[in-house]
């Protein structure tokens, strides 16, 4: 089967960690028969330095004509002048916008062989295995108005935080159509006790659950779930939530994982009709991580394994997809660790050590 990938390496160890997820790539395609026509492009800081945009039309228009979209990470001290006209930030923003990506899934699970690394107690992470489904495209990042003025003589800065009811059913049916292939429990998050948006977004969370009888509903403010996250990781399972939530949330679990290198995320829209997968954009959650761009010590797990998500979810290779997992954690069984997690290797060897278990 042939397939079209745009890669946009982006900034700082961007660059690095795609390299090695393309190599990946290319091995799934040599063994099972497959052709993936990779075509680079600039997004973010990098973006900005050579065409004065964080994305440019060109550039958008390359990421909607594929079958899907790989991303390293950007960003960088260099671009953080809040004063700027265009930050790397403001791309990926579009860019999730421009491919009406809505939804965010990023799963969080504990390896046995990690668990020393993560700061919780080893009895907190025994069976953790959490898929946080973020709204992507809308609330606070994509509300108006927004920006600043002078309002009595005061500088004043304004975010509104937005939902409509479709942007929320949306989400909540993936969701819950997730939670069904697991262990069919959907905890929706919220701070409805003080937001009008969660107030609906609680109401809109309800109404999906009378719909879906065979799984568990739980409604929970977001401090009891950023308190619950590390007190009791384990009894999540589907975890959906708002924009700035989620993106706060899978932080914070991030740590459960031992390093943020290790967590893969996959962003996707609706499905073409009669189909069960679409153009997504696939990406690693940690930054750009500018203090160790150029050394060669990144850890290339999360995107390999958001690469493993591209091959499930956009291109439909599931039996590719799960070899990839399995290369994955056998080489972590074995041993085989970068310096985030207390190995030796660096990000080449480590995408090498997966390579040969493919």
């Amino acid at each position: 089967m042939n397939f079209d990938i745009t890669l946009l390496p982006g900034d700082g160890i961007g660059p690095e960690v795609v390299t090695e997820a393309v190599r990946v790539l290319e091995t799934i395609a040599s063994k099972c028969g497959h052709s993936f026509a990779f075509t680079e492009r600039l997004m973010g800081g990098c973006s900005i330095d050579k065409y004065g945009s964080s994305l440019t039309d060109e550039t958008l228009a390359d990421c909607q004509a594929a079958d899907a979209v790989l991303l390293g990470a950007v960003g960088g001290p260099k671009w953080d002048d809040p004063k700027a006209r265009d930050r790397p930030e403001r791309g990926l923003l579009a860019l999730r916008k421009g491919l009406g990506v809505f939804a965010n899934l990023r799963p969080v699970k504990v390896h046995p062989a990690l668990v020393e690394w993560s700061p919780l107690k080893p009895e907190k992470l025994q069976g953790v295995d959490i898929l946080v489904v973020r709204e992507l495209t809308g609330g606070l990042y994509f509300g108006w108005p927004k920006g600043r003025d002078i309002k009595d003589g005061r500088e004043r800065a304004v975010d509104t935080l937005e939902y409509y009811d479709y942007e929320i059913k949306r989400v909540m049916d993936l969701a819950f159509m997730l939670a069904k292939g697991r262990k069919k429990k959907v905890t929706s998050v919220d701070k409805a006790n003080v937001l009008e948006s969660s107030r609906l977004w609680r109401q809109i969370a309800t109404q999906v659950g009378v719909e879906n009888p065979d799984v568990e509903l739980e409604h929970m403010l977001v401090d009891t779930a950023s308190m619950r996250l590390i007190t009791g990781p384990a009894w999540m399972d589907v975890v959906v939530t708002e924009n700035m939530f989620g993106d706060i949330l899978t932080d914070e679990a991030s740590v459960l994982a031992g390093s943020m290198g290790m967590l893969p995320s996959a962003s996707l829209g609706q499905a073409p009709a009669g189909e069960n997968k679409g153009l997504g954009l696939y990406e690693p959650i940690h930054g750009s991580a500018p203090d160790i761009a150029g050394q060669g010590i990144a850890n290339p797990i999360g995107t390999i394994l958001s690469a493993a998500m591209l091959l499930r979810h956009s291109l439909g290779l599931d039996g590719e997809a799960a070899s990839v997992e399995r290369a994955v954690e056998a080489s972590i069984t074995s041993g085989a660790r970068t310096v985030d997690v207390g190995g030796k290797l660096n990000t080449r060897q480590m995408a090498d050590e997966i390579i040969q278990r493919l």
